[in-house]
């Protein structure tokens, strides 16, 4: 068992070592489409990263910090998790039965729906995260 200064020593040496850093130095690019068609408006695309095996709601939230431009708001659900609440102003609204949906375009076209929420799905290199404001 290591005590004292045996422990620190075995800590700093393990932040020398190459690749022993967290994964958070390595990071792939996203953009971020913002759709609200139901209102008339055209996309808008936001580029941002995400870092390796990051969830969506932080890159979104880096995103938001970088970019004035693009605001969001969420609320934390105690049984689901994070869910979208507005992006740029516009608020789902259960009276009008609209919503923030999200999909993705991989690199290759396809575009799916996730089967998780932003607070847990981790994007990979070069998607488009779609958030369309849609009706149900």
């Amino acid at each position: 068992m290591m005590k004292g200064p045996a422990l620190l020593f075995a800590a700093l040496m393990l932040l020398l070592i190459p690749g022993t850093l967290t994964q958070e130095d390595k990071t792939a690019p996203i953009d971020v489409v913002v759709e609200t068609s139901l209102l008339g408006s055209s996309p808008v695309t936001f580029s941002t990263h995400v870092v390796h095996r990051g969830i969506l709601l932080g890159a979104l939230k880096r995103l938001m910090a970088a970019n004035g431009d693009f605001k969001f708001t969420y609320t934390e659900d105690p049984n689901y998790g994070p869910y979208l609440e507005s992006v740029n102003g516009v608020a789902g609204n259960d009276k009008e039965r609209t919503y923030w949906e999200l999909l993705v375009k991989t690199p290759d076209g396809e575009i799916k729906r996730p089967d998780v929420g932003v607070g847990c799905y981790i994007p990979s290199a070069n998607e488009q995260i779609i958030l369309k404001f849609s009706k149900w």
